[in-house]
């Protein structure tokens, strides 16, 4: 195998489940600092801006620092700009942070960019987000998750919601956080890798986290933490590089690689 040269880390179901840290994932996450790879963390959450998100880890003891966390809030944003959209967001209040440079302007909106929101999944703001895109807008799903783990258990992420658009409407969002390939090639790049064959890609989930990740070339090991269901590694094909029980296990797993287990 070739030398490993970087880490991408998923964080939500990853490394910890809202406020609770996965079994030794602090710790682990030194070893891996260790052993002096590139380490980014790449996360679809979008139910808090990246400052939240940073002083939640913090919070939890984790060694990050906030520039290291890749977001698909971040690439929700720049594709906003970039395509100089005017949109309607569908996200929660406390991750409007990272959307403070695109949300003022004047006139009708000409698109709806969907995250997760669960006070605003409602039949009013949906009907005003059908309206919208009947009317021709550019639907955006800052990324399509299925479901994701809280401490209650399982609830329904916004694919679902983006999904219901979708059919009314006659239309195909556009989605930018993972399993998208260009959002962990840009996570690379960010890093300075150009080869994704000398990366590991550590989730929770099978499709967004690892089927994306190793359709670029990265290494996939999926952990049965979070979301994980049984079974999940049998629902893509090829199936995860490696499954073990925690990112613990997988740091250890990588170490072993590396040769500093």
């Amino acid at each position: 195998m070739k030398k490993v040269e970087a880490v991408l880390i998923d964080l939500s179901g990853t490394l910890h489940i809202e406020n609770t840290a996965t079994p030794n994932a602090v710790e682990a996450l030194k070893r891996l600092r260790a052993s002096r790879v590139k380490i980014k963390f790449v996360t679809n959450t979008t139910k808090e801006s990246k400052t939240v998100l940073y002083q939640r880890l913090k919070k939890l003891g984790f060694d990050i620092s906030q520039e290291e966390i890749f977001t698909s809030l971040s690439a929700a944003n720049d594709l906003i700009k970039k395509d100089q959209l005017k949109p309607m967001l569908i996200v929660d209040d406390a991750a409007l942070e990272d959307f403070s440079d695109v949300s003022k302007f004047d006139g009708k909106p000409d698109s709806v960019v969907v995250g997760l929101a669960p006070e605003k999944f409602n039949r009013p703001v949906l009907n005003e987000a059908l309206r919208l895109l009947l009317s021709g807008g550019k639907l955006v799903a800052i990324h399509q998750g299925r479901y994701y783990k809280t401490s209650s258990g399982l609830s329904l992420g916004p694919g679902p919601f983006v999904k219901l658009l979708e059919y009314a409407a006659g239309v195909e969002a556009v989605t930018v956080g993972k399993p998208n390939v260009e959002f962990f090639k840009a996570a690379l790049e960010d890093l300075g890798v150009a080869d994704p064959t000398t990366a590991f890609m550590i989730g929770d989930d099978v499709r967004d986290d690892i089927d994306g990740a190793q359709r670029l070339g990265l290494k996939g090991c999926l952990v049965q933490t979070g979301k994980y269901r049984s079974g999940d590694e049998t629902k893509i094909s090829p199936p995860p590089d490696l499954v073990l029980g925690d990112f613990s296990n997988a740091v250890d797993q990588i170490l072993s690689h590396i040769g500093q287990s």
